[in-house]
């Protein structure tokens, strides 16, 4: 099973908007801090079971490996993992109880104010401040979760393909972009875009572009608010037009309902297809990928979305799913020593080619082109994301969900009726008016 994304990427985007009405019945107050994993290992025992959406990692024993690792440092603690298939679904089912595991990832159907009901505090953001992302769980000045590690937003692509239709630098408009798919599609005869329209959840990576367009490490709190976002000129306006003109213009498969995310990644690698919007966690992936089909993963690479600020690149950096300890969990000493040791000693982020969650690392080898390039990397405040989800959810659009950009897609394909305008003037009114009641 191929990872899919997550956190603002992927399987957690895609719930990131459900409510947490149905989490309601798993309360419990917090019973105290979990400080940080004590100097000496011998002190921290138990046993502890560690929830994960990564079931290939289970199956192959990669996660085995890395508790024998652990117990290298901590030979008294047990650890024991469940992959779980269906994680949204399931997880948030089993947190109507008090049964969920001692360390688990975050489902996004918890809604942030919720965190110190099902969750342990893990220290102030202030004491946590060497990892990204810790306003993400932050309720209250006190975080709940630590990233797995971040993922970084844009296109993966086959540069050999590029290569063969003439194609050097990477484009730094929309327009330009969109010229180069068509020389992809007239040189090669290359699919220049897959869009994974019927798994879904690829379209939401669309919405993580947010502050690549505009450098602006506050662009998703400043959608907190009736601010029109696909407004002529708004980052999602931007966003949404390309995506649309893909589409519009012929750049993308013929019939998007047949896509088929698994047997996309052979066909990136193979050059039957030119690109996908996804995070840089898929790198390593398609590399694979290429590697399969007896192929070279030097062919597979990523470039940011096609536009500049002050003539340099910027690109996203977002957290993946959010370790946590369950409020409920008799051994939190053991569970928080398995999250420090699995953030910060474990190799997990790098062997994903993702981005550690702690800052003082180096970026990993899969984003040299990035780093060569001197791409920024925004790396987007979540202080006001309780707001944009909750104006998000009363507005019915759904910013990470699929639905309204599979609408869009159809739109651009003339299989649903109207105009890119009109379907823009929409979402605005839809927005604002959410954002008004929200506010009154």
């Amino acid at each position: 099973m191929g990872k899919k994304p997550t956190a603002l990427t992927g399987a957690l985007l895609a719930a990131a908007m459900m409510s947490a009405a149905a989490c309601s019945g798993g309360g419990g107050g917090v019973t105290g801090e979990v400080a940080a994993a004590p100097s000496d290992p011998q002190g921290v025992s138990g046993e502890i079971k560690v929830l994960t959406q990564r079931t290939d990692l289970v199956q192959s024993g990669a996660m085995k490996r890395y508790a024998d690792e652990f117990n290298k440092v901590y030979p008294k603690v047990k650890v024991t993992f469940e992959g779980i298939t269906d994680y949204e679904g399931e997880v948030k089912i089993r947190m109507n109880t008090r049964e969920y595991g001692d360390v688990l990832l975050i489902p996004g159907a918890v809604a942030k104010n919720d965190y110190p009901k099902f969750f342990a505090p893990l220290g102030t953001s202030t004491e946590l401040s060497k990892y990204r992302f810790s306003d993400k769980t932050e309720v209250g000045g006190k975080v709940y979760g630590i990233a797995q590690f971040g993922t970084v937003n844009g296109f993966v692509y086959n540069k050999a393909l590029w290569k063969r239709a003439g194609i050097a630098d990477w484009a730094t408009t929309p327009q330009k972009f969109l010229s180069d798919l068509k020389a992809v599609k007239d040189q090669t005869g290359a699919v220049p875009y897959y869009t994974n329209f019927k798994d879904g959840w690829p379209l939401v990576q669309w919405t993580a572009n947010v502050g690549s367009v505009s450098c602006d490490t506050q662009a998703s709190s400043g959608l907190a608010g009736p601010v029109s976002p696909w407004a002529e000129g708004g980052e999602l306006h931007t966003i949404d037009t390309l995506l649309h003109d893909v589409v519009k213009q012929g750049l993308a498969e013929k019939d998007p309902t047949t896509t088929n995310w698994e047997a996309s990644k052979g066909l990136l690698a193979q050059g039957e297809i030119g690109s996908m919007m996804l995070g840089s966690w898929s790198i390593t992936q398609m590399r694979q990928a290429a590697e399969d089909a007896g192929g070279s993963s030097s062919d597979i690479g990523f470039m940011p979305f096609p536009a500049q600020k002050d003539g340099a690149f910027c690109a996203t950096v977002v957290s993946d799913y959010q370790q946590a300890v369950n409020v409920h969990s008799e051994n939190k000493p053991a569970a928080r020593a398995w999250i420090d040791w699995f953030t910060e000693k474990s190799g997990y982020a790098a062997a994903e080619g993702a981005v550690s969650a702690v800052k003082a690392a180096p970026l990993p080898d899969t984003l040299k082109d990035f780093v060569d390039n001197d791409v920024k990397l925004v790396e987007r405040s979540e202080a006001g994301t309780g707001v944009v989800n909750d104006i998000d959810e009363a507005a019915e659009i759904g910013l990470n969900k699929p639905d309204y950009r599979q609408k869009l897609v159809d739109l651009a394909r003339g299989v649903q009726k109207g105009s890119l305008e009109d379907f823009f003037a929409d979402l605005n009114k839809r927005w604002d008016e959410a954002a008004r009641s929200a506010g009154s």
